[in-house]
């Protein structure tokens, strides 16, 4: 049913790049669809399923990232594009799963803080060599962290030619066995750049839907059944519903809209000279 299908930023993107409509359906998780709005002023965003609230955003708040701040406060601050709005506005640039290293490998400070996620955190600083600080300490996705090793052994076992992509939010146990380590726009990139029959994937089981419909002729195996409930509050009756009504507009203040606007923009500057995503 989608126009666009994508990641949180690249969804972001079309949404600011479609000059005819004026109204965007947003089926997604809540900072999503902040994002969405914060970047595109002058539209109206829904988003069809308020109760659809991402918990590793919540874990995030206002305070907690000035209290880090005030402890370091010559260390930049990138929050991850999975918070708030009001965090978002309280930070130097964002990032994504997709860019999070070159971001960070850009900034030039050998401590940084970083938000929400401690996994992503802790794959920046291996891949950087930089002192990256997670706030607040043990954040995580709670769907990512379904992912167990043990589960990815039995995987390679049974499928000894499939090659294993697992997102940079699972643990490090996890992505210590993995073939790939990237985002969910770097695993459909990855899918359709090589050769490979069988693929198994960590993270979110719908992804595997798209990877299938892209890559016709490969198998596409679930590491595990990894379902994010609040992704899933968006069925089709709530769409229809949405449009219909023009209910649950997402509004984010407006001098909050401007501060995050700034650090999602920097992000994209960042991104187009480094040439990462």
């Amino acid at each position: 049913m989608a126009d666009y299908v994508g990641d949180s930023i690249e969804l972001c993107l079309k949404a600011k790049n479609e000059r005819d409509a004026e109204i965007i359906l947003f089926a997604a998780v809540d900072f999503m669809a902040e994002s969405a709005a914060v970047l595109n002023p002058d539209k109206k965003v829904l988003l069809p399923s308020p109760g659809a609230r991402c918990p590793m955003a919540q874990m995030l708040t206002v305070e907690e990232v000035r209290r880090w701040r005030k402890k370091y406060p010559e260390a930049p601050v990138v929050l991850y594009v999975n918070t708030l709005a009001s965090a978002k506005a309280e930070c130097d640039v964002c990032c994504t799963s997709a860019n999070a290293v070159k971001i960070v490998e850009s900034l030039d400070a050998d401590t940084v803080i970083f938000g929400p996620d401690s996994n992503l955190a802790e794959y920046v600083s291996e891949k950087t060599g930089k002192n990256v600080i997670a706030i607040p300490p043990g954040g995580f996705c709670p769907t990512h962290l379904l992912f167990q090793p043990e589960e990815i052994q039995v995987l390679r076992t049974k499928y000894s030619d499939a090659v294993v992509a697992v997102h940079p939010e699972c643990s490090r146990e996890v992505r210590g066995l993995a073939d790939f380590v990237g985002s969910t726009s770097q695993m459909c990139r990855f899918a359709k750049s090589t050769e490979f029959k069988t693929y198994v994937i960590a993270t979110e089981v719908g992804l595997l839907h798209r990877l299938r419909k892209e890559n016709p002729g490969k198998e596409f195996i679930p590491a595990y059944d990894a379902v994010c409930p609040n992704m899933k509050l968006n069925t089709v009756e709530r769409l229809y519903y949405a449009l219909q009504k023009e209910q649950y507009v997402v509004r984010v203040p407006e001098e909050t809209a401007k501060k995050a606007r700034r650090a999602l923009e920097e992000m994209f500057t960042i991104n187009a000279r480094v040439r990462g995503v």
